[in-house]
């Protein structure tokens, strides 16, 4: 089992930068993928980013392409999302999530995780 807790989030204006913090917490040493995904009001959870176990594997939307970044400190238990260049339509409740039946893959499909976190909110005024 894996216990994810987001931190981080926060109100910034457009063009700004926030970095998004999760803290895993586990009673194994099993490796794990993590995953970045967004919900924004009246809209369906969507993936943001994903890193595999050793960080050697990353993937990102379309989307924020370019402008996040998704890292993690395994000796940390932590995973990281660097976002820059925040626009308006980044605004949504942020949530890390935790694969651990494909460690080795950027898993990008939300059914795939196993794990959620509680969500941090992320609002870019304009």
């Amino acid at each position: 089992q894996v216990q994810l807790v987001e931190s981080g989030g926060g109100l910034v204006q457009a063009g700004g930068s926030l970095r998004l913090s999760c803290a895993a917490s586990t009673r194994t040493s099993r490796p794990y993928a993590m995953g970045w995904f967004r919900q924004a009001p009246g809209k369906e959870r969507e993936f943001v980013a994903a890193i595999n176990w050793s960080g050697s594997s990353t993937g990102y939307s379309d989307s924020v392409k370019g402008r996040f970044t998704i890292s993690r400190d395994n000796a940390k238990n932590t995973v990281y999302l660097q976002m820059n260049s925040l626009k308006p339509e980044d605004t949504a409740v942020y949530y890390c999530a935790a694969d651990i039946n494909r460690p080795w893959v950027a898993v990008v499909a939300v059914d795939d995780y196993d794990y959620w976190g509680q969500g941090t909110q992320v609002t870019v005024s304009s």
